[in-house]
């Protein structure tokens, strides 16, 4: 990849990221939220994964290796992918509104969000990051990047267990309804709407 290449690639996390802090200022107050250890299981690892991905030089040789050869196409490529994933979390993002948290939280009236992106998955946001970090990792061409995705998958799906057993809890049979219709992280191709019967 051209060196001035990466900064469209940092840039666009860069502008989601500005979005992602600016719009976490307006939620609502907790009245359940994680501890501090459960929060390191999937944080941690997610932190290492945009590493991975984040920094221009990696201090494991083996990790820089190329598992894509260096073309423009691969880069503009992952670009596209990473900017598409990155676009459908700000989509369920928005959806979400107050009720968002980055933590696994129950919300003062905390409401079940089952429209827009959350009619196609009922976690849009992990499943669009992960979209984004496989895009990322198309783009730098080099092993780090998948490594990444390898590291991230497993803190998303630690996260989101814990969620749905906490959503289980406060919505009941509402929540086990739309557990069954909506896949969690990976559309059905071809499958009639979600809110079909």
């Amino acid at each position: 990849m051209h060196p001035e290449l990466r900064y469209l690639l940092t840039g666009a996390w860069f502008a989601w990221a500005v979005f992602w802090l600016a719009t976490a200022l307006r939620t609502k107050a907790a009245v359940r939220r994680e501890g501090f250890r459960s929060r390191l299981t999937h944080f941690g690892p997610l932190f290492l994964a945009f590493l991975l991905i984040a920094l221009p030089r990696f201090p494991v040789p083996l990790l820089e290796a190329r598992f894509l050869p260096p073309h423009p196409a691969w880069f503009w490529l992952g670009l596209a992918v990473t900017g598409a994933g990155l676009l459908f979390t700000v989509w369920a993002r928005i959806c979400l509104g107050r009720n968002w948290s980055g933590t696994v939280t129950i919300k003062e009236q905390h409401e079940l969000i089952v429209s827009g992106p959350y009619r196609l998955v009922r976690h849009p946001i992990y499943t669009g990051l992960l979209l984004a970090f496989a895009g990322s990792a198309v783009a730098l061409g080099e092993w780090r990047g998948i490594l990444g995705v390898f590291v991230a998958l497993p803190a998303f799906w630690w996260k989101l267990s814990l969620e749905e057993a906490w959503l289980q809890e406060q919505f009941g049979v509402a929540w086990t309804s739309y557990r069954e219709r909506v896949p969690a992280l990976l559309p059905r191709i071809g499958a009639t709407r979600p809110d079909a019967g």
